[in-house]
């Protein structure tokens, strides 16, 4: 049973490889103001939450959920899998849609095919993700996961270090959980659109300033990449980072 979906996006001022980030304009706009704004419109997902930190610096990442009127959440620094598990309980979820607040490609129209193929899944799944197909973007990323299995994974998961990164527990246990994986009808897998660095910034602000907006959609985009493959080249060093 789908239940109730829930959107619960994580952001923070603490970023170590470029603080803030959350928050850094794109086109006069703070980037967690974009992000949702061009999620929002999703008719898949029943209700938002912002999910950051309980550290004073991230107050305005609470400020920002309250002015665009979306729940905000705050919880463990760290523990992001306390963090989500705490903020889905609250907001009563069946289903839940991970994003992050460093992937401002993401569209409201991608969670709803997201979703829906979640829904579709025969035989049914407890997980899905967009990463690992290496179809889409890197920064189009995005999870799908059953509460039950969150629930799972935050009783059951003792490393700090995979509790940071919320859901590898699920993903490493196959034999515990039903897994799927979301694949796109093109390989668009050697853009690197989301944002970790300074050159991450440069680049996705050149994508948004070529459109001089922000509600295009992630294919519009990466259709746009392809006919300036040297933005590329912006930030085509920098190596991402794994758990």
């Amino acid at each position: 049973m789908l239940g109730n979906v829930i959107g619960i996006v994580q952001a923070r001022m603490g970023s170590s490889r470029l603080p803030g980030k959350s928050l850094t304009p794109l086109l006069g706009r703070p980037m967690l103001q974009v992000i949702m704004e061009r999620v929002l419109p999703a008719q898949r997902v029943d209700h938002w939450v912002i999910a950051t930190t309980s550290l004073p610096m991230d107050d305005r990442i609470e400020d920002v959920a309250r002015q665009l009127g979306v729940q905000s959440f705050r919880g463990s620094e760290n523990d992001c899998l306390d963090r989500y598990y705490q903020a889905a309980r609250q907001a009563h979820a069946g289903t839940v849609v991970r994003l992050t607040g460093d992937n401002p490609l993401m569209d409201a129209s991608f969670v709803d095919w997201s979703v829906e193929q979640f829904l579709q899944s025969d035989p049914p799944v407890d997980y899905t993700e967009s990463s690992t197909s290496k179809t889409f973007p890197l920064g189009l990323s995005l999870e799908v996961i059953s509460f039950p299995a969150l629930e799972t994974a935050w009783k059951e998961d003792p490393s700090p270090e995979t509790r940071e990164h919320v859901s590898p527990y699920i993903y490493q246990h196959p034999d515990q959980f039903r897994l799927g994986k979301l694949y796109g009808p093109y390989d668009y897998s050697h853009m690197r659109c989301t944002v970790d660095t300074e050159d991450d910034l440069r680049f996705v602000r050149t994508v948004f300033e070529s459109f001089a907006r922000t509600d295009f959609s992630w294919l519009e985009a990466a259709q746009e990449i392809e006919q300036h493959p040297q933005w590329l080249d912006i930030n085509r060093h920098i190596v991402q980072r794994t758990l």
